[in-house]
This record gives structure tokens, C-alpha cells and sequence, in this order.
């Protein structure tokens, strides 16, 4: 079995807390709370993914 990666775990939960946050907000008809649960979600997946483009760069990954 390979070793965890913690750090893009993290990214990975942080991602499906703000796909909740996304449906919460629905449910309570919060269209600040859509909004800023997309933006959340935009900006931890970027850099989700920024920084595995930079581990497989550097050979880390």
C-alpha cells in the first residue's frame, strides 16, 4: 500500500465541505452562502491542483 498524501486529503475534504456548504445554502435559500461556498470550492480545488502540478514537477509526487 502506498503512503497517504495528507496534504491532498486535505484538499479533498476541504472540497466536499464546501460541495455541502453549496447544498446547505440551497436548502436555506442563502444566495451569500452559494456564492461564497462556489468561490471557496474554485480556490481550494485551484490550488489542489497547483500544487500536485508542482509536486509531479519537482518528483515528489
Amino acid at each position: 500500500m502506498k503512503n497517504i498524501q495528507w496534504i491532498f486529503l486535505g484538499f479533498a475534504i476541504l472540497s466536499a465541505v464546501c460541495m455541502m456548504g453549496i447544498g446547505i445554502s440551497i436548502a436555506e435559500d442563502s444566495l451569500t452562502g452559494v456564492i461564497l461556498s462556489i468561490i471557496g470550492l474554485i480556490a481550494v480545488m485551484g490550488y489542489g491542483f497547483k500544487t500536485k502540478k508542482k509536486r509531479r514537477e519537482s518528483g515528489k509526487l
